[in-house]
């Protein structure tokens, strides 16, 4: 198991599929206690805790809606209740309302928003408290390439997650006295529920140098080594991108 996570303790929000999935799996396999935050589903959640414990890790899930800032006030108190601290935070949990602006509702606008950016913001807000107080902690927050170039039709999720890359480099700044980290890392095109669909596949993969979509585990690997100690103690207010060079 590698160095600082051995158990320590990880919140990963939309943890139940996809990239969340793979990375309480990857967070568990090095040790760390992780809690499966889910907001709907609780027999995936649950798989993904029976996964973990299969391998001898340590898991509990937790239904949330991170949108809600009470929910995420016994979010965190569930946590703390469980195994008293909380040393890694990956804010995950994100949806899509995808279509054109002229098309785009405003409860569609608003539902993106309040999830894929403020849900961060509360997450951060209050695991933060316990992170500064330990003067230890590690955020991580999943942005995307469409927060970096726009995408069209997604007028709202780039918005949302050029929001979180601007939330990052600021709540970096504000931690690091206290020795706590925040990165975001930004996904391109990923083998998830939210790529499969598309229908446009040849077209996109003409944008991307390595010529195939992401693996949710790969994505999951840069989490783990920014979620380690002393491994990345030094990166902070840095957002990393994971897309096969499509952003260059």
């Amino acid at each position: 198991m590698a160095a600082g996570l051995t158990d320590k303790v990880a919140i990963v929000t939309g943890a139940s599929r996809g990239i969340g999935r793979a990375t309480a799996l990857a967070l568990a396999a090095e040790g760390a206690n992780v809690v499966v935050n889910y907001a709907r589903s609780r027999t995936a959640a649950d798989e993904v805790v029976a996964t973990i414990a299969d391998t001898a890790g340590s898991a509990i899930a937790l239904q949330a809606d991170v949108s809600d800032a009470e929910q995420v006030d016994s979010l965190i108190k569930a946590t703390m209740d469980k195994w008293g601290r909380i040393d890694v935070l990956v804010n995950n949990a994100g949806i899509t309302r995808d279509t054109l602006l002229l098309r785009m509702k405003p409860e569609d606008w608003q539902a993106v928003i309040d999830l894929n950016l403020s849900g961060v913001f509360l997450c951060t807000r209050a695991a933060s408290k316990i992170m500064l107080k330990q003067r230890s902690g590690r955020i991580i927050n999943i942005a995307s390439v469409a927060g970096l170039m726009g995408n069209p039709g997604q007028a709202n999720y780039s918005a949302a997650k050029a929001g979180v890359i601007g939330f990052t480099k600021t709540v970096a700044k504000e931690m690091a006295t206290r020795s706590v980290t925040v990165n975001a890392v930004a996904p391109g095109f990923i083998k998830t529920d939210m790529t499969e669909d598309l229908s446009n596949t040849e077209d996109i993969l003409k944008y991307i140098p390595l010529g195939r979509y992401g693996e949710a585990e790969e994505v999951a690997g840069l989490i783990r080594f920014l979620a380690s100690d002393p491994a990345a103690a030094y990166i902070t207010g840095q957002v990393l991108t994971i897309d096969g060079g499509m952003v260059m």
